[in-house]
């Protein structure tokens, strides 16, 4: 009854229902033919491995100039150029956001995977991302109280559209070194980013996927963000759709493994999941979305979105050059020092643009 009701009240579920089909049967076909196990689809780790593929860290296993990033932020340009829906705007508190941003992408590293790889850890019985879901959950209703008490980084504003341009422009390049494989471009021999689709695969499902959530506007943070704010569970019923069809599956390839132990590029520590979670899942509500709503807004123009791209590359790069990033032997000293000044800094900040002045800036 429940469902029947927010079908009437809004039809975009429907479109919410069919990206998270889309994007759970592209992610098992990207792990059935080569992406790591349960990570068939992360934007915070294949960010990292490009920016490990541009030379910007010195980490051997997570180097590959991952297909899927051009492909999401190339199918939302494309379709936003279609429906005429593109164009150059931002310019809202730039380096509050790069701030932000480099933060949610240090706890996504710190977890292992971004809300969208969460719910792909969920499906193949990674009982870990549970813990993790807890945190996310938890950092969105921390976000949302600032929300409520007028949050705010200030609104976009129409631009030139060079400035929308610049990602897609950088999309164009990061193609071109994919196909012409440039001897800068380092690539893991072995580890994490050894372990890749074909081109092909990973370039089409990623078209599609950045062209499907464009339309539909899907994004985990911003549904749970719903839920707590105006007590609208439509847009998370797309999660809950990536979630089904990955745990289906799974069962289906023999791929399903419940358990918290000896799950795929993934560790036990609890606390830490659940706190790099917490912090991206906070990070991400500030911003107005996860890191993949961000890729494919950069897509569409927004600059500000753009800026967080940006920083979720130096972010990349910086958990490896220091030690920051979590492996599946743990998460190291650094990760923990990184994850709780994050949280200090995103409730400084927090406490700074609330305000009824900042709101209506």
């Amino acid at each position: 009854m429940a469902l029947k009701n927010v079908v009437v009240r809004d039809r975009s579920l429907y479109w919410f229902i069919g990206t998270g089909l889309v994007i759970g049967i592209c992610a098992l076909l990207l792990a059935k033919f080569g992406n790591p196990v349960n990570m068939g689809i992360c934007a915070a780790c294949f960010i990292r491995d490009t920016a490990g593929a541009l030379g910007l860290d010195s980490a051997a296993a997570v180097q590959y100039l991952r297909p899927e990033i051009a492909g999401f932020i190339a199918g939302a340009f494309i379709l936003s150029l279609i429906k005429r829906e593109w164009k150059g705007e931002g310019g809202s508190a730039p380096l509050v956001r790069f701030a932000i941003a480099f933060f949610v992408m240090i706890g996504a590293l710190v977890f292992l995977g971004c809300p969208l790889r969460l719910m792909l850890r969920l499906g193949g019985g990674d009982l870990n991302a549970v813990v993790g879901l807890a945190g996310f959950v938890g950092g969105i209703g921390a976000g949302s109280i600032f929300i409520r008490k007028g949050f705010s980084l200030g609104q976009a504003k129409k631009q030139p559209a060079v400035n929308g341009l610049v990602i897609p422009l950088i999309v164009v390049v990061l193609l071109v070194f994919i196909f012409v494989k440039p001897a800068f471009i380092k690539s893991s021999t072995e580890g994490v980013g050894s372990m890749r689709a074909p081109i092909a695969l990973s370039l089409i499902t990623a078209l599609i996927i950045g062209a499907f959530v464009q339309k539909s506007g899907l994004c985990m943070s911003g549904g749970i963000r719903n839920v707590f704010l105006i007590k609208n569970p439509t847009m998370f019923w797309g999660y809950l759709t990536i979630f089904v069809v990955t745990l289906i599956g799974n069962i289906v390839l023999g791929k399903f493994k419940p358990g918290f132990t000896g799950q795929p590029i993934a560790h036990t520590e609890w606390l830490w999941n659940f706190l790099g979670m917490a912090l991206a899942g906070y990070g991400s509500v500030l911003l107005g979305g996860c890191p993949l709503r961000q890729l494919i807004m950069s897509g569409e123009g927004n600059s500000d979105a753009g800026i967080c791209v940006i920083a979720f590359i130096v972010a990349g790069a910086t958990a490896h050059n220091f030690g920051i990033a979590a492996s599946p032997n743990g998460v190291p000293l650094n990760g923990k020092v990184a994850v709780i000044s994050g949280l200090v800094i995103l409730f400084l900040i927090s406490v700074l643009c609330s305000s009824k002045k900042t709101a209506e800036a």
